[in-house]
C-alpha cells in the first residue's frame, strides 16, 4: 500500500470523540443574521412573540446570536451514540474512476432508519418538546426525510406527531410515509382539506401538487389551534442549523486526526440544514481569519434561491401566517415543478446562509436534475452507496472540481456532504434509468411573478 493509501477508506471517531457541544457560527459572524419580523407590526420578533408556534428552549437558540456553544444535554448524547459518529469516507473508487489528482471525501450521514442527517436536530427538536411537557408536534415534510426523522425522535420520547407532507412527494414516496405511520405518526398530504390555510391553498391553485411553503402553513396552523402543541421545523431557522453543526464538528476532527486541510467543501442547499452543519466549524475558522477554505453551496436549477432571487425580506410559508425572515428567496407563493428534486424545494434559504452568501463568504451554483442522476449513478457504481438525489447535487459538483483538478494536475482536497441514502427515492431513478427524466428551469417570468409579491418593507 502506498503512503497515501494509509489514510483509511473510512475515518470514524470512537465514542469519546463525539463532539458534545453544538457549534453557534453566528457567534463569529460580524454581520448578524437579520432579526425574524412580525409581519404585522413590522418589528423584530422577541421570545414572546414566538412562543406560540416553537418550544421555549428552542426560541432561545433561535435568537441567540453570540454564544458560541451550546452544550448537548446527555439524553440527546445517548440517542446520538445509536448512530454516531459517523464515518468521513475518503471516495478512493471515485476518484480511480475519474482519474483525478484531487482527494475526494464524503461525510456520509445515512446510518440511521431515517436515511439522512435529519435526525441529528430533530431528536433535540422533540427533547426540548418533551422536557417542556408538550403533548405532540406539527411539522411538515419535502421529500420526507425530516418527517421519517422527527417521527422517530417523538416515537422514542413519547410525543405524538402530525407531518404535513408535499402532495406530490406524499404521491412519489409511499414508502417514507408508512415509516413515518410505523413510528406513530399521522401524514397528511398537502395541501390539505383539513384546514383553513389548505382549503384555500387547493380553492386558488386547483391541482396543486404541493410546496413546503405550504405544508409549514398547515402545520403551523394545526399547532397554533390544538393546545399542548408547537410546530417544529427541519432546516432554515438558527436553530436547526446549530443542532446539525454536529456534523461538520466530526467531520473536522476526523480530517485533523490525519493532518488533511480541505481545499474545498461542498453541499447541496434547500433550506440550508445539510450545508450550515457541514460548513459550520470551518466557516468559523474563516470568519476568525484564522484559514480560508472555498465553500460552495450547490441547488436545484427548478428551485435556484441563492442563484436566481432575491435578498430580501419573506414569508417563510405559502399561507403568509408565519414570520418574515431575510433570506434569499424566490417568493413565497413559488411553487416548484412537480418535476423531481429531492427535498431541495423550499422557495428561501437559511437566514445564515443568506447573509454569509451576501457577504462573499461562499459560492452558490445551479445544477439540472439529469446531470444530477448522472452523478448519483457514478458514485453509486464506483462507491457502493446508492445516494439520495438531495445529495446528489453536491455529488455531481464535487465531481466536476475533480474533473478540473484532472486538467490542471493540482491535487485539491475536496470535502462534501452524503445527507443520506437514496433507497426511498427509486421512482425518481426509475424515471432516470427508463429515459423519462426531463430537466425543468423556471423562465425569469416565472420567477418575476413571485418575487413580485413580496410583502412591503
Amino acid at each position: 500500500m502506498s503512503e497515501e493509501k494509509k489514510i483509511p477508506y473510512k475515518i470514524y471517531l470512537n465514542e469519546n470523540e463525539m463532539p458534545t457541544r453544538w457549534y453557534n457560527v453566528r457567534s463569529d459572524m460580524k454581520n448578524k443574521p437579520a432579526p425574524l419580523i412580525n409581519p404585522g407590526t413590522k418589528e423584530p420578533m422577541g421570545f414572546d412573540d414566538l412562543r406560540p408556534v416553537f418550544c421555549d428552549e428552542l426560541i432561545k437558540q433561535e435568537l441567540d446570536n453570540d454564544t458560541a456553544y451550546f452544550d448537548i444535554p446527555q439524553k440527546i448524547l445517548d440517542f446520538y451514540k445509536m448512530y454516531r459518529p459517523s464515518p468521513l469516507v475518503r471516495a478512493y473508487c471515485l476518484e480511480e474512476a475519474l482519474g483525478t489528482p484531487a482527494k475526494i471525501y464524503y461525510k456520509f450521514e445515512g446510518n440511521n432508519t431515517s436515511g439522512s442527517h435529519k435526525l441529528n436536530s430533530a431528536i433535540a427538536q422533540a427533547y426540548y418538546a418533551k422536557e417542556q411537557g408538550l403533548k405532540g408536534l406539527t411539522t411538515e415534510t419535502g421529500a420526507g426525510q425530516w418527517g421519517t426523522a422527527l417521527s422517530m425522535a417523538c416515537a422514542y420520547l413519547g410525543l405524538d406527531l402530525k407531518v404535513f407532507m408535499v402532495k406530490v412527494s406524499y404521491e412519489q414516496k409511499p414508502f417514507r410515509r408508512e415509516v413515518m405511520r410505523t413510528y406513530g405518526a399521522s401524514v397528511t398530504p398537502s395541501p390539505s382539506m383539513e384546514t383553513q390555510i389548505g382549503k384555500k391553498i387547493n380553492a386558488e391553485h386547483p391541482g396543486t401538487t404541493g410546496s413546503l411553503g405550504c405544508a409549514i402553513s398547515e402545520a403551523v396552523e394545526v399547532a397554533t389551534t390544538n393546545e399542548g402543541y408547537r410546530y417544529v421545523l427541519g432546516s432554515v431557522l438558527n436553530q436547526v442549523l446549530l443542532h446539525q453543526s454536529i456534523i461538520g464538528l466530526e467531520t473536522k476532527a476526523a480530517l485533523d486526526k490525519y493532518g488533511i486541510v480541505p481545499d474545498m467543501i461542498i453541499g447541496c442547499a434547500g433550506g440550508g440544514s445539510n450545508l450550515g452543519g457541514l460548513i459550520a466549524p470551518f466557516m468559523g475558522e474563516k470568519l476568525r481569519g484564522e484559514k480560508d477554505y472555498r465553500i460552495i453551496a450547490v441547488e436545484p436549477a427548478s428551485c435556484p434561491s441563492f442563484t436566481r432571487g432575491v435578498y430580501a425580506y419573506d414569508f417563510c410559508d405559502t399561507g403568509m401566517v408565519c414570520p418574515l425572515a431575510k433570506m434569499y428567496t424566490l417568493g413565497s407563493d413559488f411553487i416548484p415543478s412537480a418535476n423531481h428534486a429531492g427535498g431541495l424545494r423550499y422557495h428561501g434559504m437559511s437566514p445564515i446562509l443568506s447573509q454569509l452568501y451576501a457577504d462573499g463568504y461562499m459560492e452558490a451554483v445551479s445544477v439540472e436534475q439529469t446531470s444530477v442522476f448522472e452523478a448519483a449513478t457514478k458514485f453509486a457504481r464506483t462507491e457502493g452507496i446508492l445516494p439520495a438525489p438531495e445529495s446528489s447535487h453536491a455529488i455531481k459538483v464535487a465531481m466536476d472540481e475533480a474533473l478540473k483538478c484532472k486538467e490542471t494536475g493540482e491535487e485539491k482536497t475536496i470535502v462534501f456532504g452524503l445527507t443520506g441514502t437514496g433507497y426511498f427515492d427509486l421512482v425518481a431513478y426509475q424515471k432516470y434509468n427508463d429515459g423519462e427524466m426531463t430537466d425543468y428551469i423556471p423562465t425569469d417570468e416565472d420567477l418575476k411573478k413571485s418575487i413580485a409579491n413580496l410583502p412591503p418593507m
